[in-house]
């Protein structure tokens, strides 16, 4: 099985500790001819026994599991004990030392080497616990970024469900309006609304479309609406910019345009809604202006799809979007800055 990139870094950070742990030790006896003390060997093992017995037991049982005090004195009665121990085991012998300053006494050449050994036994301990805490904060932030991903994801999925059928029962409520009416324009906006089914049903799964296919998308809504409307002189839609090579998510903007078509009707009913996009280099700016009609303002329980698109929006560009919305009580306008 293939390692991945984490346990890659942790044993090259071994791999390092290690290198650097012996180097130290090894270097006075390979490069100045010293002679190796009896228990150096002795040390080495056992320093590698505490790290790791510290960095798979120690640390996970008690630190981890919040019995700081315990590990504290599990720890320290460990170092006392080995050092003790192999200090017993091994007599200081003062030719044996590193470090010799000359008429040093015997009495104070033990305590020394005491002392030396109690930190070198202590040092494993303390260098395992730091690395392991480290380990232990990464995984719980590579583990946090994996599940806010999945929540995006998953929040993203759930508007996207809201937002179909949402836009769905409007078109259909359209097409209704005409064969009422017994319009030619019937089957042509049957027509549209199977282009914008095809759209969503293979496009708006993706994370990103083609700004060109949404920008498609957006006109056939648009003719879908004036093909319903008795009167779509005040309709505008206005595209200027190069939308090749640009991306955007899929169903970004339409539940804009969509409010402004199902509010946009005045008490005569005449319907204003002006559409304007521009693209930019870096950026895309959609305007979208329309009448507040009567109906808007009865209606406390509309607008699912605009907040849908604002938790959208809030999700997919963090600081990275400017949308201001307007309403002077008789138009409301959408002003939305995209960055690129």
């Amino acid at each position: 099985m293939t390692l991945d990139r984490r346990h890659i870094r942790i044993f090259f950070i071994h791999f390092f500790i290690w290198a650097l742990f012996y180097g130290f030790f090894l270097y006075p006896f390979f490069f100045e001819f010293r002679r190796i003390p009896p228990d150096l060997p002795v040390r080495l093992v056992w320093i590698i026994a505490l790290f790791y017995f510290n960095y798979f037991v120690l640390v996970p049982k008690l630190l981890l599991g919040k019995n700081t005090l315990i590990y504290i004195a599990t720890c320290l009665g460990i170092i006392l004990v080995s050092g003790v121990v192999i200090n017993m085991a091994f007599p200081f012998q003062p030719e044996e030392r590193l470090f010799r300053p000359r008429n040093e006494n015997h009495d104070l050449g033990r305590f020394v080497r005491e002392l030396f050994s109690m930190l070198n036994l202590s040092a494993p301990i303390f260098i395992s616990g730091l690395l392991r805490m480290y380990v232990e904060w990464r995984k719980n932030e590579d583990l946090r970024q994996v599940v806010e991903k999945e929540k995006v994801s998953s929040e993203l999925q759930f508007l996207k469900t809201q937002l179909n059928p949402h836009f769905l029962f409007n078109s259909l409520n359209a097409i209704y309006s005409l064969s009422v009416k017994n319009s030619s324009n019937t089957s042509e906006a049957i027509i549209s609304l199977s282009e914008l089914m095809r759209y969503m049903l293979y496009e708006a799964d993706k994370e990103r479309v083609p700004l060109a296919k949404e920008i498609d998308y957006i006109k056939n809504y648009v003719q879908l609406q004036r093909l319903r409307l008795s009167d779509s002189v005040n309709v505008k839609l206005k595209i200027s910019g190069d939308e090749r090579d640009k991306e955007v998510p899929p169903l970004l903007f339409i539940s804009f345009i969509e409010n402004a078509f199902k509010y946009g009707t005045d008490y005569t009913g005449k319907t204003f809604v002006n559409i304007n996009i521009s693209i930019n280099q870096n950026n895309i700016v959609l305007r979208v202006e329309n009448k507040i009609g009567v109906q808007r303002k009865q209606n406390k329980n509309s607008g699912v799809g605009l907040e849908n698109i604002k938790n959208r929006l809030r999700l997919l560009y963090p600081n990275t979007h400017e949308l201001n919305i307007t309403d002077n009580g008789e138009n409301y306008i959408v002003n939305l800055t995209l960055n690129l």
